[in-house]
């Protein structure tokens, strides 16, 4: 079987974690063939991504507990380190990725969607960092990225608690942008992504660039990446295809990614 999937529909690429026997906890085999798969993604034919979890029970349960169990101090820090690099992959991807989120969304599986743009979820997900309960910290960025979105204050008591939230509590705190039945979770995800790549992806792709590498920045220094990134749109014909078509009160016919 193989681990980690990727279909094409149009300009959407879906990935899925498909270890369902094991909620599709992630382990070194999983991690190296998610990096794998997010590198082969055609960038020219793709304008945003989706990532699930295969069933209807777990996005992913976490990191592989059978396999840390043995790692030693080395090991265990590599064994992170592997995880970060494919999450901030992700992360930095120059597309939007949307997180669809079905189920257990809980340590490695929690980070994981962390590392996404936007994330939706089904009514019967689960999220949390539960990782002090076994002795460990959270080790793929869930120390960080974690109070970044839900603030510190709740990231401290999720993670020192290890107290896992259900999806109404994760939209209430800002962990996820929708909540919605399983049975339309993967539509509600294609629903967005659409949306997304209607719009000049020169253009999507800058914004997402600005915001991460601005976010951490003060003020002053954040807008002059926006500035930059702002002024080379300029450069683009979907920038003057997109303002001539509002000038002359029509609708694109399609931005070309140039």
């Amino acid at each position: 079987m193989e681990f980690v999937t990727y279909e094409q529909e149009g300009f959407i690429g879906v990935v899925t974690i498909n270890r369902p026997k094991a909620l599709n906890a992630l382990n070194t085999e999983v991690l190296e063939l998610l990096n794998k798969v997010v590198d082969a993604v055609d960038l020219e034919k793709t304008r945003a991504l989706i990532l699930t979890g295969a069933g209807a029970k777990s996005f992913v349960a976490g990191a592989d507990i059978s396999e840390m169990s043995l790692l030693s101090k080395a090991e265990g820090e590599n064994f992170g380190k592997i995880g970060n690099d494919v999450f901030r992959k992700i992360e930095t991807f120059p597309i939007p990725v949307i997180a669809a989120v079905n189920g257990f969304a809980l340590g490695g599986g929690c980070e994981l969607s962390l590392s996404c743009d936007i994330r939706i979820c089904s009514e019967n997900a689960l999220f949390g960092q539960p990782e002090v309960g076994l002795g460990i910290t959270p080790g793929f960025g869930g120390t960080q990225r974690l109070a970044r979105v839900v603030g510190i204050g709740k990231a401290k008591e999720m993670i020192y608690t290890a107290s896992n939230i259900k999806a109404e509590e994760a939209y209430r705190i800002g962990l996820v942008n929708k909540v919605c039945s399983a049975d339309e979770l993967l539509d509600e995800a294609k629903k967005i992504a659409k949306k997304i790549v209607r719009n000049a992806p020169i253009a999507v792709r800058a914004s997402k660039k600005a915001i991460n590498d601005g976010i951490s920045l003060d003020m002053d220094n954040a807008i002059v990446i926006e500035e930059k990134l702002f002024g080379s749109c300029f450069e683009t014909e979907d920038q003057k295809n997109g303002m001539k078509a509002f000038l002359e009160k029509r609708k694109v016919e399609g931005f070309t990614n140039k």
